[in-house]
């Protein structure tokens, strides 16, 4: 079993400062490049896909039924080696196949080496959110009929659809500004949202063939997406994460982090939510107003959400606009205390709640643990050692929590009944964010993989 590696720490360093010297040098002003000049150009860059799919939804829960020909899979993506595994959504979690996600590698990196501002932010995100390597995959989903892996890669600043059969791009969007990030699919599977964080924008694709239906504005570094069963679209922005300035008192360096609900038709506003105010009045006014992962309960009339730097997670009540409950978690006596050493300002990063609303389950990233939290006392279960554990999500029959170890190259499963680890797989540098999908029955990896 591969061994933990070392936490890093993340303050501005000489790539970064590289890359600001020659954004400098170039002249490089505004990060918030229109969306829509992102859309034409991936207007241009779309190729001809058959639209013609079947009505099943992407977005699949533990009660969900697969449609004949398909088989319901989990994707997680290797974020530094550019690869995302196909697993088992549940029992045993064995890998099934691998795709890599970067076939256009090389063509992208000469077209970054080639532009000194795409040069600058490229190395901004290895020296920053990349912990020292380059991010190129953050998020996937599958197409309603199985058919191809849609991608948010954030150091290439783009989304892009990989077909599964050959392993070839159907589609590319490049996203406004140089970092693509979190991706949310509609709940009938058909659009996919991505947040474009430098931008302080949220692209709405159609997912057959990447074309932009919507998009629409955030606070500053766009984070999480959701869409809900009432036609509405959540982002949490989470200000900046990268910098050192992470002690308390710096915390109005941070920028405008903020909850924007949009309808998930018109892209219209119709809600902001600023947890800064009601963290004040919950009496935490100590604490980050940056949303990390979420939540929702199955009536989606709650909403539990973590925050920089916190080890635990809070109640919100959306009806009632308030904070209503705090869970605060152990911290590990081997953690650094120091606050720049925590990746990208996450103390714990990854949340997820059992399919009946009664379990949460929480990724204890810095801690390196996870654990399962009764809904109802907010007692917390074993706490499971794993590895930098960086998203949680749940199996494929709800019974399972799935953490991705980030330190240790692995997912792991932990029984919601128990709080125990039940199955462990090996799988690609530095996993991420795991989501459930669908792929052909018989399919194994692409032709020649």
């Amino acid at each position: 079993m591969p061994s933990p590696r070392t936490h890093r720490h993340r303050r501005l360093g000489g790539t970064l400062a590289l890359a600001l010297a020659l954004l400098a040098a170039t002249g490089g002003t505004g990060v918030a490049v229109p969306g829509t000049a992102a859309a034409d150009t991936a207007a241009a860059d779309t190729a001809a896909v058959d639209t013609a799919a079947p009505g099943a939804a992407a977005r699949v829960t533990g009660a969900s039924v697969t449609p004949a020909g398909l088989r319901e899979v989990m994707f997680v993506g290797n974020n530094w080696d550019g690869t995302a595994d196909v697993i088992e959504s549940r029992g045993d979690f064995r890998r099934i196949g691998r795709v890599n996600v970067v076939p256009d590698r090389e063509e992208r990196l000469r077209e970054i080496y080639l532009n000194p501002v795409k040069l600058a932010f490229f190395l901004g995100v290895r020296s920053g959110p990349g912990e020292g390597h380059d991010q190129f995959v953050d998020d996937m989903y599958s197409t309603p009929d199985g058919s191809a892996m849609v991608v948010s890669r954030p150091s290439f600043a783009d989304v892009v659809s990989i077909d599964l059969r050959t392993g070839r791009i159907n589609w590319r969007f490049p996203v406004a500004g140089y970092r693509s990030d979190h991706m949310a699919v509609s709940p009938d599977g058909t659009r996919v949202a991505v947040s474009a964080s430098t931008a302080n924008t949220v692209h709405v694709l159609d997912i057959v063939t990447g074309r932009q239906v919507g998009s629409f504005k955030t606070g500053d570094k766009p984070h999480e997406n959701v869409f809900t069963s009432d036609g509405l679209l959540w982002n949490m922005s989470i200000g900046e994460v990268t910098t050192a300035l992470d002690a308390p008192w710096l915390d109005w360096t941070k920028g405008d982090r903020r909850i924007t609900v949009v309808d998930a038709r018109t892209f219209e506003t119709v809600r902001v939510i600023d947890m800064r105010t009601r963290l004040d009045a919950f009496g935490r006014a100590d604490l980050s107003d940056a949303v990390r992962p979420v939540a929702f309960t199955p009536d989606e009339k709650k909403l539990y959400f973590q925050v920089s730097f916190l080890t635990g997670f809070l109640e919100y009540d959306i009806e009632a606009d308030r904070i209503t409950r705090a869970k605060y978690l152990p911290g590990s006596p081997a953690t650094d205390p120091d606050r720049t050493t925590w990746v990208n300002d996450s103390r714990h990063h990854g949340l997820s709640m059992s399919p009946d609303g009664a379990k949460l389950c929480v990724a204890g990233t810095m801690d390196d643990y996870a654990t399962v939290v009764d809904r109802a006392t907010l007692q917390e279960g074993p706490l499971v050692e794993v590895s930098k554990p960086y998203w949680a999500t749940v199996s494929g029959d709800g019974r399972s929590c799935v953490v991705s170890e980030s330190g240790a190259d692995r997912v792991t499963a932990i029984d919601f009944a128990t709080g125990r680890r039940v199955a462990t797989v090996d799988v690609g540098d530095h996993p991420q964010r795991i989501r459930l999908a669908r792929v052909p029955a018989d399919w194994t990896g692409p032709a020649g993989s």
